[in-house]
């Protein structure tokens, strides 16, 4: 057909051929997140995945969502898109293992005015990484250009990962009065508070490209420093016996996200000096003039995850993790209460 005078969707601002294009460039990526259970490529109108492929006999399915705030908004501004994918990776799957699930495929979600192939294609392969480093393979996802709802520039992500375990090795279970809590630190501030980090950035009258004032490198660059994936260590450690709990200390902080995982009637005490405040913590506090109490249940404060372990477990469990590259930290133990009680001081 010839001839058309109409308006046509790309001159809508939707442009199907660079989606397509889209697609062809990331196939590689999500390639090299293939899996045992993996049963399809990217393209199609679904995605399939083989439990029984995946080793499971009787599998309960666990799933999670979530995006990386307005973490979001430092990667467009500086232009750094490349790690924010395992930001976005990592918000997922650090929560299902927290269940003891075993993180099996990932889809994303990507929205945008005007997609940009080079740009989507670096997000996805961040992605891509993080899948691929937590196990867990990228089988599908979803490009959305809608002019008119973003701003030149601006995009918005969202994540969604699925794992099994088998039936009856579900967490938290058996949490008692006397566990011990082993502390893993973290990689920095994640992908929670960032509304509150820029207001500080901001106070502090500093741009994204000005030298660090707590560590080497620009404030964009250690700002995003991406959220540390902990399934490989936690699954492991889960494997080895002895771990009855675990908490992403995510939004909320260490004194929301703990009681998360302890049942009604137990508590935890935390000492503050088991650990040493990090540096971007200490200074987000000092220019927010952030007390102790707000600080942590704000930030994570330099522990990305917590396991609830057995006392006779606690030293082969902490020497285990160690092996697996973490840092980790005796904080403390499950006392009878409610709510987590802090002793010591960490500012």
């Amino acid at each position: 057909m010839t001839g058309n005078k109409g308006l046509t969707y790309a001159q809508a601002g939707v442009d199907i051929d660079a989606g397509n294009a889209l697609v062809d460039r990331i196939k590689p990526a999500a390639k090299r997140t293939s899996r045992p259970g993996t049963m399809s490529g990217l393209g199609g109108f679904g995605a399939l995945f083989d439990l029984k492929g995946a080793g499971y006999n009787d599998p309960i399915l666990v799933a999670a969502t979530d995006g990386v705030g307005t973490k979001l908004r430092i990667a467009i501004d500086t232009g750094n898109v490349d790690t924010i994918g395992i930001d976005l990776v990592a918000m997922c799957v650090n929560d299902l293992v927290c269940q003891g699930a075993e993180p099996l495929f990932f889809l994303d979600y990507f929205a945008t005015g005007k997609l940009d192939v080079d740009q989507a294609t670096r997000i996805i392969e961040g992605i891509a990484e993080g899948c691929a480093k937590s196990g867990c393979a990228l089988i599908g996802g979803e490009t959305a250009e809608m002019p008119g709802m973003y701003h030149k520039g601006d995009f918005d992500l969202a994540g969604f990962a699925v794992g099994a375990m088998e039936r009856g090795e579900d967490l938290p279970q058996g949490v008692a009065e006397g566990d011990v809590l082993l502390g893993l630190a973290s990689d920095g501030v994640h992908s929670n508070g960032y509304s509150l980090v820029r207001k500080v950035v901001e106070k502090a009258g500093l741009s994204w490209d000005d030298p660090c004032p707590f560590e080497a490198g620009t404030v964009g660059e250690v700002l995003l420093a991406p959220t540390r994936l902990y399934v490989r260590q936690a699954l492991g450690a889960i494997q080895a016996g002895g771990v009855h709990a675990l908490a992403h200390i995510t939004g909320g902080g260490l004194t929301e996200n703990l009681p998360r995982v302890l049942p009604e009637g137990l508590g935890a005490t935390i000492d503050l000096g088991s650990w040493e405040l990090p540096p971007v913590f200490r200074w987000l506090a000092e220019v927010a003039e952030l007390d102790e109490p707000e600080l942590l249940k704000t930030f994570n404060s330099g522990i990305g995850m917590i396991a609830v372990v057995d006392p006779a477990k606690a030293d082969d469990l902490e020497a285990l993790l160690i092996g697996a590259g973490e840092q980790v930290f005796r904080l403390g133990h499950v006392i009878p209460g409610e709510g987590v009680s802090y002793s010591g001081a960490i500012l």
